[in-house]
């Protein structure tokens, strides 16, 4: 590839690098695209061997030229989201990112899981490694200050305060039994101990005690006491890493060949309150990743801190700066800590990465050794790396479905994981419809070089004859491993009164007796979370298909409703049998029903 670099231009932004079919192997920014590009073309020269590996493959750069570093660092975001290049990291959208918000506006403010922040004028707090952590944090929460749990409109048509009134873990706002400036004082409290001034709720608590008591109202002080215990148990086990009340994101880095761990530690009002764990594959420079990290993770909806201590420097730091700035309507600064109490939490980050990835290497070397074990139990060929497991799922023959579960080097892939729509087997055919699944795999897997090294059949030898006879016809047998996994039995003794039941049943091919694991055996636990997965992933499949079969049995083949019609309808009756069961009168009651419909409705169910 040559390029002529004096064409290139001097100012930021943003290029790609694309293989000969055009795809896009790499996007990056930078603050001056020219010098960049030249560091690139001295690929000879580089000691990093991404860079070396990725120029090979390069035979096009195109650049897009931007006003500002920050518009570039944006715009690389959007690309790299775009064409998923396959040199730049991904990180997954972070489901375990939860917050609680609170919106101050409300008339009786309440607390909410998100998973997103907003900029919405509400008050979020978090993040918090878990939705399980949320939820244990709320009801201390509700122990010591009991808000509402549910919409006001919802409880309001209620009869009675709910049963969390009844607990002691509501004030029943919404049944007018606590007045307004009361219920916000338990706000205030809570907003306050979320925040992590919990000696100024102590204080006040305290002294609203010593009130309740002078005026001889014994048992509003009694509760009080109580929520003061739980205070001091509660906030007894919370560490704290640095005095002051600022909001921080700390990160580790720790580097093992191509191996990268990084670690996010998010400090709330000086008192840690979490971690979250990234491994990464990357041959580059660790500020580029750091960069590319920051850049990523940042543009979700995630809270922004005060400060994010980085344990390096990274060039963009200013235009990140910036952009976060902007995004949070505060100032948000990148710091590079030298010395102090700032670079002690940073070197506790680095050394909780660098812990992780030792924690991970012992746990794939856990792995590995039970994948041998499965290999010497199973007398397979090879290591099996990439496991599969297939199963089918029906009921009396209709919406019959099968499906797939991976696991890779030991763990559940769920992004491999495929569902296969039965289409040439009428009615009830196990063998057919397993046979019809494996052809349509291994078809695709020889054609995209892509076969697994082990397949497990839920099933017995009736299973495993289908997928044997069928690796045979393709000229398969030697590059796939088989086996079938049958159910336990279960025994009972000659009186009756004890039942056992057996190990699950391996069986192999040109084998009669199955083979068995020990008992409790590690290997026998990845095989059988292996099996349980492809069956849940078969079962939900089929309820859904039969779910949307009932449903265009009943509506999608009258004229005038559609898929929103549907809904509405639902959502008014309840169920598809309420809907046949209504009048011609109920339904026109229905608002917003033509009565023309409901009456081809009613003719439909009626006729």
């Amino acid at each position: 590839m040559v390029i002529d670099l004096r064409k290139q231009p001097t100012g930021p932004g943003v290029y790609l690098m694309k293989d000969s079919q055009g795809s896009v192997l790499y996007v990056g920014k930078a603050k001056n695209i020219r010098q960049r590009l030249r560091s690139y073309l001295q690929a000879k020269r580089d000691s990093r061997p991404q860079i070396r590996f990725l120029m090979d493959r390069t035979t096009a750069i195109e650049t897009i030229v931007t006003d500002t570093e920050k518009e570039a660092l944006i715009l690389e975001n959007t690309l790299i989201k775009k064409h998923r290049p396959r040199y730049n990291i991904h990180l997954r959208d972070d489901k375990t990112f939860v917050s609680l918000r609170c919106d101050l506006n409300d008339e009786f403010p309440a607390l909410e899981i998100v998973r997103q922040v907003r900029q919405d004028g509400a008050r979020y707090f978090g993040p918090y490694a878990s939705a399980a952590a949320v939820r244990e944090t709320l009801k201390e929460v509700y122990r010591m200050f009991p808000l509402r749990h549910y919409p006001v409109a919802k409880c309001r048509s209620r009869g009675r305060p709910c049963l969390f009134y009844q607990i002691g873990q509501c004030s029943g706002p919404c049944h007018g039994l606590i007045r307004r400036e009361e219920y916000q004082r338990l706000v205030q409290g809570v907003v306050a101990l979320l925040s992590g001034r919990q000696h100024e709720v102590l204080e006040t608590l305290r002294d609203r005690m010593k009130q309740a008591s002078n005026e001889m109202r014994y048992e509003e002080a009694a509760r009080i006491r109580d929520q003061i215990d739980s205070i001091e148990e509660t906030t007894e086990h919370q560490k704290s890493v640095r005095h002051g009340g600022m909001d921080q994101d700390v990160l580790g880095l720790y580097r093992a060949g191509g191996e990268v761990e990084i670690v996010l530690m998010f400090i709330r009002q000086g008192r840690l309150t979490g971690r979250r764990n990234y491994n990464l594959d990357w041959l580059g420079s660790e500020a580029d990743l750091l960069e590319e990290f920051l850049t990523q993770h940042y543009a979700r909806e995630v809270p922004l801190p005060d400060e994010i201590l980085l344990p390096i420097a990274i060039e963009g730091d200013q235009a990140l700066s910036q952009w976060l700035s902007e995004r949070r309507g505060r100032k948000v600064k990148i710091v590079l800590p030298q010395r102090g109490e700032r670079r002690k939490i940073v070197n506790l980050a680095t050394r909780n990465a660098e812990e992780s990835l030792a924690v991970r290497g012992s746990r794939q070397e856990a792995r590995n050794q039970t994948l041998a074990e499965i290999m010497r139990v199973l007398q397979l060929r090879r290591l099996p790396r990439r496991m599969e497991c297939f199963d089918i799922s029906t009921i009396q023959g209709t919406a019959t479905v099968g499906s797939m579960a991976v696991m890779i080097d030991g763990e559940s892939a769920t992004k491999e994981y495929r569902h296969y729509r039965i289409k040439s087997v009428n009615g009830m055919d196990d063998y057919a419809s397993l046979r019809e699944v494996f052809l349509r795999r291994l078809s695709r897997g020889a054609a995209d070089q892509l076969l697994p090294d082990f397949i497990l059949v839920d099933g017995g030898k009736g299973q495993l004859k289908v997928l044997v006879t069928l690796l045979e016809d393709l000229g398969l047998s030697g590059d796939v491993d088989v086996a079938g996994i049958a159910k336990s039995r279960v025994i009972g003794n000659a009186k009756g009164r004890r039942i056992d039941r057996s190990e699950e049943r391996f069986f192999l091919p040109r084998r009669k007796n199955p083979v068995v694991f020990h008992k409790g055996s590690a290997a026998l636990f990845m095989l059988e979370r292996l099996r349980d997965e492809a069956h849940r992933f078969a079962v939900k499949y089929h309820r859904l298909l039969r779910a949307k079969r009932q449903l265009d049995s009943g509506l999608s083949h009258i004229e005038g409703v559609g898929i929103q019609r549907q809904k509405a309808l639902l959502k008014y009756f309840g169920s598809l049998n309420q809907i046949r069961k209504a009048s011609l009168q109920q339904l026109q009651q229905m608002p917003g029903l033509p009565t023309t419909v409901a009456e081809r409705i009613y003719s439909h169910f009626h006729s």
